[in-house]
């Protein structure tokens, strides 16, 4: 499954310092915030929550969250088990990783021998190009052969800006001419990935809304390529999430979760939004786990999602 094949579910060394600083501009505007709004010795009440609804919401957990972890804060509080600023922090923290585990599924398990075909779904401008070409480069260093297949036909710029993100990380890109087939393409990615006996195919597609039907029907007729010449194809769907548009963004994911059988989220652009709590809301409204997140443009700014280490990182 794509844990194994883009490396160990392991938390590598490092990861955790590299999260708390992709979300310091969360952190100052949550925690924080929290210390200004909660008085710090006296024992929280219900009263005191209602004041944090503000700061949730400005982190980007949106309303509907917001208000179920506050809920859940209120039952605590009547019960007085809050005692203290720290111990709101704390519950807060389970809060938020029990909305992020429970929506931790993991990818389809691929058989052996056949390549990990990852079908890679978003807007135009969220990140995606610059995903795949990072994906490539995480296969490329841990020494795995991949192939990158361009399936936006419907732009030529993204025929090219894949075959530049090629380049850098040295993988062939399997293109055609602008406004073909993307099934097509991709039935020649799969073919020739099976006799090179290449690990893992990425493939980029169209990312425009506005003719959502064709998108579906688009979609549609590309998973059923992958199925007939790979078993359990496409292994992964990953949607591509810009962290910097917050809750428009989410809105927009809604509709190509719909379209598309999402079955992962990459989270682009994490260090450059004080809304990291996006993320939260991603899980819950979603229902789909965060595999990657964003933090620069580098090939090595691609970091393994842990939840854990990010609800850790937001309180640090």
């Amino acid at each position: 499954m794509i844990q194994t094949l883009f490396g160990s579910t392991e938390k590598q060394p490092g990861l955790l310092e590299r999260m708390k600083e992709a979300v310091s501009r969360t952190r100052q505007n949550l925690s924080q915030r929290i210390d200004e709004v909660v008085p710090f010795s006296r024992e929280i009440n219900r009263d005191t929550l209602d004041d944090l609804e503000a700061t949730l919401i400005g982190a980007d957990l949106g309303s509907s969250t917001t208000e179920q972890v506050l809920e859940r804060l209120r039952e605590r509080a009547d019960r007085k088990q809050i005692r203290d600023v720290e111990e709101l922090k704390r519950l807060l923290k389970e809060e938020l990783l029990a909305i992020l585990m429970a929506a931790n599924t993991p990818p389809v398990e691929r058989p052996d021998g056949v390549p990990e075909v990852v079908l890679v779904v978003g807007v135009n401008g969220t990140g995606k190009t610059t995903t795949i070409g990072k994906l490539a480069q995480s296969l490329r260093s841990q020494g795995k052969t991949a192939l990158l297949c361009a399936a936006d036909t419907f732009r030529a710029a993204a025929i090219e800006q894949l075959e530049v993100w090629g380049e850098r990380s040295g993988t062939e890109v399997i293109r055609t001419r602008a406004g073909g087939d993307p099934a097509a393409v991709l039935y020649d990615a799969l073919q020739a990935a099976n006799a090179r006996h290449i690990d893992c195919v990425i493939v980029d597609t169209a990312g425009r809304l506005h003719t959502k039907t064709n998108l579906m029907a688009e979609l549609e007729k590309m998973r059923r390529t992958a199925q007939r010449l790979i078993p359990g194809a496409p292994h992964e769907v990953l949607l591509i999430i810009d962290a910097t548009t917050g809750q428009n963004g989410l809105q927009q994911a809604k509709q190509f979760t719909e379209a598309a059988a999402v079955t992962g989220v990459v989270l682009t652009k994490l260090d450059g939004t004080a809304k990291g709590g996006v993320v939260v809301a991603i899980a819950r409204e979603l229902g789909l786990p965060v595999r990657y997140v964003g933090v620069g443009e580098k090939p090595g700014d691609l970091l393994p999602f842990d939840a854990q280490g990010y609800v850790d990182s937001l309180f640090a």
